[in-house]
């Protein structure tokens, strides 16, 4: 069955830049072509779900669906619009972004890259996994505010898309499941890991003196203290929920809406540090405009709450001078990575 030109030209720029079987029969006995990522060395091996395996054909259909605005209901929007390749992947450094609606939602729009290490999605945990988190902005009133039941009828009376799902899975009906399965698989390919910090890693560059010192504070248990929920190297995140005083009464109850539990409450996913340089605001809520008001909430402004991450309850206020915090921006810019900006196979297809 022939691919639509611009899907063909897609498969033929995936075959050159990823490794890739033979076409292997699937569980339904369709042949799929078979794609195992390219991790680079600064990235821990990626756990790929046995029921959605990486595939040419999976993440060619993934990448067209992200960046489709008939997810939306008035079709205006798509993934790409509040996760911006450019932007890298956050929405144009915007505190809160605005649904089709014209209403702006109630958190900071995260970054994609290195979705595939997370453990659980949203700020709040609120999905269990990578394919299920992919409902969550569709169907959400702030969001795309569209139903799966008309997302799959658009879909399937698209005079493509059930041509590319035949060739993806094996079937042309298309389903929610399918859908979550095939944007996943695009999602996974999505990586971050060409920094100066990795180069540094594997010997190709040096630090400044300021970035050597940033390091240092950064590691240091009396200064930056930033290693406990930030893991240093790799994906520099342990992927916890913590509540970090931001307010002594949370407004956003943050992970207890998914547990119920009053101990969650303002509590939020601990982010990567990757490429922190270039995705302000911070916080859930996009509060903090730049990197020295992030670093200086945790130097001296956070508010002891009753559930305070066990981290900040012991540190002491006021331990990084005005010097110290300027050398630990320093070592926060050697984590950018420029190079994956341009990488055509994460951009809108032709």
């Amino acid at each position: 069955m022939k691919y639509p030109v611009g899907i063909a030209f897609l498969l033929i720029v995936l075959f050159a830049q990823c490794k890739v079987d033979p076409q292997l029969p699937g569980q339904d006995g369709h042949q799929h072509t078979h794609l195992n990522l390219n991790i680079p060395a600064g990235l821990p091996p990626m756990t790929i779900p046995a029921d959605n395996p990486m595939t040419v054909e999976g993440v060619a259909l993934g990448r067209k669906l992200f960046y489709d605005n008939l997810l939306s209901a008035n079709n205006t929007m798509n993934c790409g619009s509040c996760h911006q390749l450019r932007n890298y992947f956050v929405d144009s450094n915007l505190a809160l972004s605005t649904g089709i609606d014209g209403i702006a939602g109630t958190r900071n729009s995260m970054p994609l890259f290195n979705i595939g290490y997370s453990k659980t999605f949203f700020w709040d945990g609120g999905a269990a996994n990578l394919e299920s988190q992919v409902l969550g902005p569709i169907t959400n009133p702030e969001e795309m505010h569209e139903t799966m039941a008309n997302v799959i009828s658009k879909i399937q009376n698209h005079p493509q898309y059930p041509t590319l799902f035949k060739n993806a899975f094996g079937t042309d009906v298309i389903s929610s499941k399918l859908i979550m399965y095939a944007i996943a698989q695009f999602e996974r390919t999505i990586i971050s890991a060409n920094s100066k910090f990795d180069q540094w890693k594997k010997g190709l560059v040096s630090l400044s003196p300021a970035e050597q010192r940033g390091m240092e504070i950064y590691t240091s248990d009396e200064k930056g203290d930033c290693t406990h929920c930030h893991s240093f190297g790799s994906t520099f995140t342990d992927f916890e929920f913590r509540n970090t005083g931001l307010d002594s009464i949370p407004v956003d109850k943050g992970r207890a809406l998914i547990t119920l539990k009053t101990d969650d409450e303002g509590k939020f996913k601990t982010p990567t540090l990757r490429n922190i340089a270039m995705t302000a605001p911070y916080m859930h809520d996009g509060r903090f405009a730049t990197l020295r008001q992030c670093i200086e909430h945790y130097n001296k402004n956070f508010h002891y709450t009753k559930n305070l991450a066990p981290e900040l309850k012991i540190v002491v206020k006021n331990r990084m001078t005005e010097a110290d915090i300027d050398d630990l921006i320093a070592f926060l810019n050697t984590l950018t990575d420029t190079e994956f900006l341009n990488n055509k196979n994460l951009d809108k297809p032709e």
